[in-house]
C-alpha cells in the first residue's frame, strides 16, 4: 500500500502528498498553503518572492523591500514626502 510521503508543509507542518505538493527556495508547500504573508493571497512559482524564507505577491514585496529600500519588514518604512510651505 502506498503510505504516502514523509515531507512536510512548511506552512501548515502537515504532510505534503505528490499531488498537492509544490517546491519553492527548497521548501515543500501544500498548493493551498503557498501564500503571500502580507495579503493572503495564493501564489505561483511565476509570481512569488521570498524574503529570509517568508513569502510574498510581488506587488508587495515591492511595496515592502523594493520602494522603501530597506529590508526592516515594515510598511510604516515607506518614506514619506514632507511638503514644506516655501514663503513667497
Amino acid at each position: 500500500a502506498f503510505a504516502g510521503t514523509t515531507q512536510k508543509c512548511t506552512a501548515c507542518d502537515k504532510t505534503v502528498y505528490l499531488v498537492d505538493k509544490l517546491t519553492a527556495d527548497n521548501r515543500v508547500y501544500h498548493k493551498a498553503c503557498f501564500r503571500c504573508h502580507h495579503c493572503n493571497g495564493t501564489l505561483k512559482l511565476g509570481n512569488y518572492n521570498s524574503f529570509e524564507g517568508v513569502l510574498y505577491c510581488r506587488p508587495h514585496f515591492d511595496q515592502l523591500f523594493k520602494r522603501t529600500g530597506s529590508l526592516d519588514k515594515s510598511f510604516e518604512g515607506t518614506p514619506k514626502i514632507v511638503k514644506t510651505d516655501k514663503p513667497a
